[in-house]
């Protein structure tokens, strides 16, 4: 069989699923790999899949991709565009998009399951990962939990990428912390409800959520050091039901981005700090509560397993198109697996906007201005070069591995 990656990329944006739900992805995905040879195993982790050839003694190279869709309505205008809904763990429907680019992701592995597979002049074990559940943050433990290693062989070395408003064609690839660990809290404050025409009478939740959101944006500029680096959003504010009722609390919802453990440690112990503070300035009848949610690991790139792969990418590409982009402040949970496995991870990322947005801006390293970021209802990667050159950097990197 020969696969149709653009028609893949195409039907899978069309089509996303969150985080869990991935069920029409995972059987795309299991009966494509089917169709190119490989051992596949269904439902790890719930709807993770995955496929592997094995080939003798050798190294056992492990290829990631994730697959879900994020609570996004779509603005991309794109013929090809998400009109999909999905259903939240309380039952709430509500729009999908693709907005973080695992469409790409999934496509590109496939293609890359496909190159590999017709080629035989590697030996050892091939597994090609597909993860539920990334955005949710718990999709790798989740297969790990379900005997990941016990149902395909154990890696030597972990390889994945992520697209992202580069241009298409590059590559970028960083030694060491490569992306920040993630910490996401919903902070429940508690006040005394009643009439809106009588605040004296209440402890009014809304305005003590308020004062929490602006006192909390303090935390990183008075206090972490100028040399280390942390981002605290407040993403969500919920309270109330009506404009002339003071409701009884309000929610906040939190993400935390820190690059060191003693970093974090700091960050966390302000937010809670500075809530309760907050709480007890406003007389509120109890302590906020805190509900700790996802974690993810500072992604750290192995630094000597990073150096070799570079060097195979900019032999396939040219130096000029492998880029060491810095340090992120996006997460990811591909680290998980390279952990368990106690193997060395190299993850980079893939360049997917159009090229000609950006002018003599990159070398000057800036962004084009209102380049769509993921995550955005406007995310929309070229799916060409895009996905010819992810497939081409997934089979080199595994090549540089296998034997």
């Amino acid at each position: 069989m020969s696969l149709d990656l653009d028609a893949i990329y195409r039907d899978l944006h069309r089509h996303p699923e969150l985080s869990f739900q991935e069920h029409r992805t995972a059987g795309i995905v299991a009966e494509a790999l089917r169709g190119l040879g490989y051992t596949v195993t269904e439902g790890i982790g719930r709807t993770g899949v995955t496929g592997v050839i094995a080939r003798g003694e050798g190294p056992t190279v492990l290829l990631r991709a994730d697959m879900d869709g994020l609570p996004v309505r779509e603005a991309t205008g794109l013929d090809y565009a998400s009109t999909a809904t999905g259903v939240d763990p309380d039952g709430a429907e509500m729009p999908v998009m693709h907005a973080c680019g695992h469409d790409v992701h999934v496509t590109c592995l496939l293609g890359a399951a496909e190159a590999l597979a017709a080629d035989a002049a590697w030996q050892g074990n091939l597994v090609v990962l597909f993860q539920p559940a990334e955005e949710w943050g718990g999709g790798a433990e989740a297969m790990l939990a379900d005997g990941l290693y016990e149902r395909v062989p154990r890696p030597d070395v972990v390889l994945g990428q992520h697209v992202a408003p580069l241009p298409a064609g590059l590559v970028a690839l960083q030694p060491g912390p490569a992306m920040a660990g993630a910490d996401s809290l919903t902070i429940t404050m508690h006040g005394t409800g009643g009439h809106g025409s009588r605040p004296e009478t209440t402890v009014d939740p809304v305005y003590l959520a308020a004062s929490t959101a602006v006192r909390l944006q303090g935390i990183v500029s008075r206090e972490i050091a100028a040399g280390d680096a942390a981002v605290v959003t407040v993403g969500q504010l919920h309270a109330g039901t009506k404009n002339n009722i003071i409701p009884p609390e309000a929610k906040l919802g939190l993400s935390v981005r820190t690059f060191d453990e003693h970093v974090r440690e700091r960050v966390l112990a302000a937010i809670e700090r500075i809530a309760r503070a907050e709480a007890a300035a406003s007389a509120a009848p109890r302590e906020p509560e805190f509900a700790y949610e996802e974690r993810f690991p500072v992604t750290v790139n192995d630094r000597a397993a990073s150096a070799r792969t570079a060097a195979a990418l900019r032999t396939a590409f040219g130096a000029e198109r492998v880029l060491e982009p810095g340090a992120v402040s996006g997460s990811e949970d591909v680290g998980v697996l390279a952990t368990a496995a106690d193997a060395p991870l190299v993850y980079w990322f893939l360049g997917g906007a159009d090229p000609a947005l950006f002018g003599a801006g990159l070398a000057e390293g800036r962004l084009p201005e209102h380049l769509p970021s993921n995550h955005s209802p406007e995310f929309a990667p070229l799916p060409q070069p895009t996905l010819t050159v992810g497939v081409a950097a997934l089979v080199t990197a595994a090549k540089e591995w296998l034997d």
